[in-house]
């Protein structure tokens, strides 16, 4: 019997932050020059985005504000991630009211996968009527537009929206394996397909191999070579396949387990006060370890460097001990730091990460250990998550928060290291 073709929408939000802040003030983002950034950063600072109308003015997506033409007079809004977390809240209780929460898949803040498949039929509607649909009740309800892919499994939905959608008087893209190998076999860059990285591409270009065409025809013993398992997937995608469905993506589970955190700080740092900000990370991976009730005897640092002068440096550390307190993790994060980073350069990047993390059930400890004092201070740890949890992030504060290049408590007000009002 054969198999039911299946109808899938990859519906992507246009210029998402910059239409939230033109519909919160009323503008069309077709016609309005504005910018999201943080406008105190000075003229290094990063667009996250731009409007439409800044983009048919030749402006660049995540550009810096002084790359932005003198001769182009524009709005700066200061990011508000909460804001945009919101808006994308109201989308997709828009999408709820027509599709089960199992057909739908959030790739994004601003991108969503939907499987239509059953619910044509359902509407008496073609995909694009559908579609249509569901994007102009989102214009209307919030006053954000947007563009669809629509194609035959989720790979091509989603290069039906990367690719085609844009050239479409209608903002909707469709593909199925036969229009993507007639009409985008020979396309251009190859880095323009997803999943398609610099690096894998530079390994292609060595067997001259520069579109989806040349990767179909390649022998494959040689992309496997090249590229490993990862071949598979390569080879698939160049022919337009994807055996991923909604249901592989509801029902799978990561077998590795960690927590980890980065950062990029607001200016050079010292070694000695990115050590400090390095330490308050930690603090909030053991933090996170007790909220999710798990723990680690692995963490690992690296170490970043301005305007790399030098290589980032960096060590992963297996403890004695299995556990989330920070007072034992501490020392080992301080040890690490101190090991291996270079002295006197100035620093910009900082990550941690703790790995694997299990079961609470499993915390052990040395023979040393006083376990009376660990816990003493998990108690004195929970009773600071409850107050955080109940009145916020900076309802308690650390000493070492309110030191001279402290980094926490700034961080505790954004969201995804952006301003989060």
């Amino acid at each position: 019997m054969a198999q039911k073709t299946r109808t899938y929408f990859c519906i992507d939000m246009k210029c998402f932050f910059a239409s939230v802040e033109c519909a919160e003030r009323g503008l069309n983002p077709f016609e309005t020059n504005l910018v999201v950034a943080d406008a105190s950063r000075g003229g290094g600072g990063i667009c996250l985005a731009i409007s439409p109308k800044m983009k048919s003015l030749g402006v660049k997506n995540r550009c810096r504000l002084f790359e932005i033409p003198q001769d182009i007079k524009y709005e700066v809004a200061l990011p508000r991630m909460q804001k945009y977390i919101d808006y994308a809240g109201e989308i997709y209780r828009i999408y709820r009211k027509y599709i089960s929460k199992d057909d739908i898949h959030i790739y994004s803040i601003d991108e969503d996968f939907i499987d239509a498949t059953d619910y044509l039929k359902i509407y008496n509607m073609s995909a694009k009527q559908f579609a249509k649909k569901l994007v102009d009740e989102i214009a209307e309800t919030l006053h954000i537009p947007a563009t669809v892919g629509i194609g035959t499994n989720l790979y091509l939905a989603k290069i039906a929206l990367d690719l085609t959608a844009k050239k479409c008087a209608d903002h909707m893209g469709f593909l199925d394996e036969q229009t993507y190998v007639k009409t985008l076999w020979n396309h251009k860059p190859i880095t323009d397909f997803w999943h398609v990285a610099k690096g894998t591409a530079s390994r292609l270009a060595r067997f001259g191999i520069f579109d989806m065409e040349g990767v179909a025809k390649a022998p494959e013993s040689l992309l496997y070579k090249t590229f490993g398992i990862n071949a598979e997937l390569l080879i698939d995608h160049a022919w337009g396949r994807e055996s991923c469905t909604m249901k592989d993506i509801k029902e799978y589970k990561s077998k590795s387990k960690s927590i980890s955190n980065s950062q990029i700080l607001f200016s050079d740092y010292s070694t000695e006060k990115a050590k400090l900000v390095l330490l308050e990370m930690a603090l909030t991976g053991c933090q996170e370890m007790m909220r999710r009730h798990v723990i680690t005897n692995h963490v690992g640092i690296s170490v970043g460097y301005s305007k790399d002068v030098v290589p980032p440096t960096g060590k992963t550390a297996k403890m004695a001990q299995t556990t989330n307190v920070f007072s034992v993790i501490r020392q080992y994060v301080s040890d690490l730091f101190d090991q291996t980073t270079v002295p006197g350069v100035p620093i910009r990047r900082l990550s941690i990460v703790f790995s694997p993390v299990c079961d609470e059930g499993c915390e052990g400890y040395d023979m040393f250990t006083n376990f009376d004092a660990v816990q003493k201070e998990k108690r004195i740890e929970q009773t600071v998550l409850d107050i955080k949890t109940k009145f916020g992030k900076n309802a308690v504060i650390r000493g070492m928060d309110l030191q001279e290049g402290a980094t926490q408590k700034l961080r505790n007000k954004l969201i995804g290291g952006h301003n989060g009002q």
